[in-house]
């Protein structure tokens, strides 16, 4: 009974630190999120400084995978190096180790002041910056609360005849003390809480020197998987990212568990008495990480693209971006136009593969969708990017409203890619696993409807790349054929609906939706053709000044 007393205290502690910490991330990313997002992206111009801030953000969120996931993101963005990013991942696993040497020190007295400022706080505040920091003292408190459980739950641990026979087995069997450190890690998502449960252990003599730096170092390899799968989503160029970071730690724990017999005993006569070993250990580990790698991410950089290589398609790509045509405007700037074609290119892909995924459940479409949906954020974070560089040179007012034009389409392409993929993407996957059949009627004007707007997506190619004014008119009014489609097909489903036809009644929520963003989908398109019809005095800021001319030209 005792000892199921004993491990439910151990559990409830470890899991009161884990819930202080995922407060505290919670708390600082909701409150400061934007912040620490702009420092990482700002402070990267060399490896020291990006060092320091992925150093200075671990501190705050107190999670090196929150700070791995950001820079994972922009470097899949291209806003940040890989090299800069890795610094960056480099100074976060040393945060770690600062904030558990910090936190190894008695400070349980502060544990109720910081939950009471924190409810304080957190009650107070109207902003959400002030919550967030609230939440954050409240879990800080909580970590605090939770450690003191833990040092009283490790305690009775030395006597467990039990624990000592575990310990004494993966002293004689190290690798199996790092695959167990590691994965407690990896399940908690924390390597933080993992060292310092080391640390109590250790402060005990439960564990020897050598076993408590075997523990510490599976803790840290541990800790870089959650930022591998929390990227997965993000491109190679994120996974990259985090599986060299682990590949790093994975060299450092190698390296502990060869020397561990020898290293671990010299290592903690070197220590001052009274220090905390396993504290000290993970400092000392993350710090000769960074020592080592920190000139080497060059030559890290190039072998990791060696290993995890672009897929064939993407290395294939052939980008019109030229950068060597910023000297001639005119060039940089049908560049940029063609790469955005390509973008539209793209969404028309999307738009398709959703209206098969709509006629025919298919369960690999959601994932399509979205790997397509990157490339057209890639495509478009490229065209900012280039035109950003062009407009720091001289242009003329004609180079200039042309660049405007080709970063507004830019953009409202990536939106309807972000419509296609976030709202009718689900829409057809909600479909598939409500199994829910539209009716016949039903099916084909929801197919009309996307057939009418992929050749909307087609004739705004064309007035993009031609800048004519008939087809900018007759753009205009496919826009307003394409809502007297949307209010014939809702008239229609709700005669149907009145009926009581079975599927209609099942699919009526999904036809709706449906209709409405298709609508959205299109004032997105027809975008372009403003500043045209502007240019020729036939928009006014009731957009066009007759529909009658827009339908004339369709007709004719």
């Amino acid at each position: 009974m005792d000892a199921t007393i004993g491990l439910i205290n151990l559990l409830g502690a470890g899991a009161l630190i884990l819930w202080g910490l995922r407060m505290i991330k919670s708390g600082i990313l909701s409150g400061f999120g934007a912040s620490l997002r702009q420092l990482i992206a700002k402070w990267t111009g060399n490896r020291v400084v990006a060092t320091l801030t992925g150093l200075v953000t671990t501190l705050a969120v107190q999670s090196s995978t929150a700070t791995a996931v950001i820079a994972g993101s922009f470097v899949a963005r291209n806003l940040v190096g890989p090299r800069m990013a890795q610094a960056v991942l480099l100074g976060a696993n040393l945060g770690t180790a600062i904030t558990a040497a910090v936190l190894a020190h008695d400070l349980h007295w502060l544990a109720p002041m910081l939950v009471l400022a924190g409810v304080i706080t957190d009650g107070r505040s109207r902003m959400a910056r002030g919550k967030g920091v609230g939440k954050a003292l409240i879990g800080l408190g909580l970590m605090l609360f939770g450690l003191e459980l833990l040092g009283g739950a490790t305690e009775p641990l030395r006597e467990s005849q039990v624990m000592t026979a575990i310990l004494a087995a993966l002293a004689d069997g190290p690798v199996f003390g790092l695959i167990l450190s590691a994965g407690l890690a990896f399940l908690s998502s924390s390597s933080l809480a993992v060292v310092l449960f080391v640390s109590m252990l250790a402060a005990t003599g439960s564990v020897s020197p050598a076993l408590a730096l075997v523990l510490v170092a599976g803790a840290n390899l541990g800790g870089a998987i959650p930022p591998c799968l929390a990227v997965a989503a993000e491109g190679i160029a994120a996974k990259r990212l985090t599986r060299t970071n682990l590949a790093v730690r994975a060299a450092g724990a190698l390296a502990v568990l060869v020397t561990a017999g020898t290293l671990g005993p010299e290592f903690a006569a070197l220590l001052p008495p009274g220090t905390r070993f396993a504290i000290a250990a993970h400092l000392a580990f993350n710090l000769v990480l960074l020592a080592v790698f920190m000139p080497l991410l060059g030559p890290l950089d190039r072998l990791a693209q060696r290993v995890w290589p672009d897929p064939e398609a993407a290395s294939r790509r052939v980008s019109y971006l030229d950068k060597s045509a910023f000297d001639t405007p005119s060039l940089a700037l049908a560049g940029a136009a063609r790469e955005t074609l390509r973008i539209g290119d793209t969404v028309a892909a999307m738009m398709e593969r959703n209206l098969k995924a709509l006629q025919v459940d298919d369960p690999g479409a959601r994932e399509a969708t979205s790997d397509l949906d990157d490339q057209v954020d890639a495509m478009l974070s490229d065209v900012k990017l280039y035109l950003a560089r062009l407009a720091r040179g001289e242009l003329n007012d004609a180079d200039t409203r042309r660049a405007n034009e080709i970063m507004s389409y830019a953009i409202n392409l990536e939106h309807v890619g972000d419509i296609l993929d976030r709202d009718l993407a689900e829409m057809a996957e909600k479909k598939m696993a409500r199994q829910v059949r539209f009716s016949v009627q039903g099916e084909e004007e929801i197919a009309e409807l996307y057939r009418k707007t992929i050749l909307n997506l087609e004739l705004a190619q064309s007035v993009f790349l031609s800048h004519d004014v008939a087809l900018a008119r007759r753009l205009m009014a496919e826009k307003v054929h394409v809502r007297r489609i949307e209010e014939a097909s809702q008239r229609q489903h709700l005669a149907r609906l009145q009926a009581g036809r079975p599927e209609t009644l099942a699919s009526t929520t999904l036809h709706l939706d449906i209709l409405r963003d298709l609508k959205r989908v299109n004032a997105h398109i027809a975008s372009v053709a403003y500043p045209i019809l502007a240019e020729a005095g036939e928009l006014t800021e009731s957009r066009v000044v007759s529909i009658r001319k827009a339908e004339t030209a369709q007709t004719g």
